[in-house]
């Protein structure tokens, strides 16, 4: 498999969306990178996922609550068997891949399912888990996804067309005229550059049908961080919607991203990052600790609505970062995943 593994610190693993390419969050892997070990990769179905999509996993693991990364038979994504519990295989894999037993599972949107389900399957092996404007579990697909999924490919025009209603939040995230629009260019490019497939994410959709994961959720005790932009601005996957696990998980704390909708972890990757950092170094901590139910606690003076860099370092770091825009996290003193190695394994 194509294992991104890049930085160093407390593991945390990256789950990306239905579009299934991990290059997609690469903003927020750089950043991410400086102070964790990172670990993504495109899911199990795509072609860039490497070893002709092979993966072990268990003959039980579409049984709910069952163990799927057991030793048993080996699986492709054009198998018959592939279901949704190959996308929790994954992150169990890559895990064993990278030699990390227990990590912070973050999964973005579709993701954030798997993320989920992951946790509920595999407590032993999550230290804590963060979702990020995530699909909720008992989603269906509403009118206007049903009608691509009619004719994915040939409709496929239409829905580009239809993602340009994501420039409000590109815009909004990057003050300015002209930063706004070189904003959108540059995410547009690595879109382009990274195309996904429509029939691959019309399938994505269909494998949630007959998909139950409430019984495996109520196993999930790790601390919990909901992360949403702003109802406003969240064109894909309603604010509401992602915070329907904060009645899932009592112990569960929600932050907003502001200026953000649902690219936050593209369009202001530092401050996203500063968010999960925080998160992930705390929870980090209290993985040894016996009382695993208490949520990760952020620095004291914490505003769940602005960046926890801002409250560790004072409003002048608010002022740079204003100012600098989300360029800063391209400088050459940074780690990128570029500069850092990329594992087949």
């Amino acid at each position: 498999m194509h294992l991104i593994d890049v930085g160093s610190g407390p593991p945390l693993v990256m789950v990306p969306g239905i579009q299934g390419r991990w290059e997609w969050m690469k903003p927020a892997v750089d950043v991410l990178a400086r102070q964790c070990r990172v670990i993504t990769f495109s899911l199990a179905d795509e072609p860039t996922f490497g070893a002709h999509g092979l993966m072990r996993r268990g003959p039980n693991a579409g049984v709910p609550g069952a163990h799927a990364c057991a030793p048993g038979w080996l699986w492709s994504a054009k198998d018959d068997r592939f279901d949704f519990s190959c996308y929790v295989d994954q992150i169990a894999n890559a895990m064993d891949a990278a030699g990390v037993r227990e990590a912070t599972i973050c999964g973005v949107s579709y993701g954030g399912l798997i993320a989920a389900a992951f946790a509920g399957r595999h407590p032993d092996r999550t230290s804590a888990l963060a979702l990020v404007s995530a699909l909720p579990p008992g989603w269906t697909p509403d009118e206007r996804v049903n009608f691509y999924l009619r004719a994915p490919r040939l409709l496929a025009p239409l829905f580009m067309i239809g993602a340009l209603r994501m420039y409000r939040e590109i815009a909004t995230a990057t003050p300015g005229a002209f930063n706004g629009l070189a904003a959108a260019t540059r995410h547009g490019c690595n879109v382009l550059a990274h195309m996904s497939s429509p029939a691959r994410m019309a399938r994505r959709v269909t494998l949630l049908r007959d998909l139950t994961l409430q019984d495996a959720l109520t196993r999930v005790h790790v601390p919990t961080l909901v992360i949403t932009g702003e109802p406003g601005l969240d064109r894909v996957v309603p604010v509401a919607r992602t915070t329907e696990y904060l009645r899932v998980w009592p112990h569960a704390q929600h932050v907003v991203l502001p200026r953000t909708g649902h690219l936050g972890l593209i369009t202001r990757p530092i401050e996203f990052a500063d968010i999960m950092t925080t998160f992930v170094q705390s929870a980090s901590k209290q993985a040894g600790d016996a009382a695993l139910h208490t949520p990760a606690e952020f620095p004291a003076g914490f505003d769940s609505t602005f960046s926890a860099r801002s409250a560790r370092l004072g409003p002048q770091c608010e002022s740079q970062h204003e100012d600098s825009g989300n360029e800063a996290h391209s400088g050459p003193a940074e780690a990128t995943v570029d500069q850092h190695r990329r594992r087949v394994v």
